[in-house]
């Protein structure tokens, strides 16, 4: 069994899936720390210097090698990852592969992301709180499309991360 956590930045699919992998004794993985050492640069870094075309190429590749292991696994996506290309589509019909989207409200996020906003190359240059939500806004909408089509959605809005571990078990088992 692999499990694929999808959601916009902020919504927690690194700290839950470590959690998570951690409870079932699977593997976990970070698909943006695995792109960077597969390159051996940032992502900041390779969109940089290489461009997002060729982040999301090497990104589209990564999935499907880590999907199509024999392992037991938990893969948390970048935000944007299954809005890219067929990357939806081929996570949805992959053997033994299931999808959760970690959902998380408009206003949730950006109060996380508000303070992480340094640490995170896509938002860095946003100057205010107005700014951030009406960027969030506009992705949520643009995105919503691929998040839904998750076969499992946890709404993780004023869950713990051990509180979202349990509601995806009680999903699965």
């Amino acid at each position: 069994m692999k499990l694929v956590l999808i959601g916009y930045m902020g919504s927690g699919k690194t700290s839950v899936g470590k959690h998570l992998a951690s409870k079932l004794d699977f593997l976990f993985y970070d698909l943006d720390k695995e792109i960077e050492t597969r390159v051996g640069q940032s992502i900041a870094q390779l969109f940089s210097e290489k461009g997002e075309i060729y982040f999301r190429k090497i990104e589209s590749e990564l999935v499907n090698s880590i999907t199509h292991s024999k392992e037991k696994l938990i893969l948390a996506t970048g935000g944007g990852t299954p809005c890219y290309g067929d990357t939806m589509k081929n996570l949805l019909s992959c053997d033994n592969v299931i999808t959760i989207y970690l959902k998380t409200s408009l206003h949730i996020l950006t109060d996380r992301l508000y303070k992480e906003k340094s640490e995170r190359p896509l938002i860095a240059h946003i100057t205010t709180r107005d700014v951030l939500n009406d960027f969030i806004r506009k992705h949520l909408f643009e995105r919503s499309h691929y998040y839904y089509r998750a076969l499992i959605t946890i709404n993780v809005d004023e869950l713990s991360v051990s509180e979202i571990s349990e509601a995806i078990i009680l999903k699965l088992f």
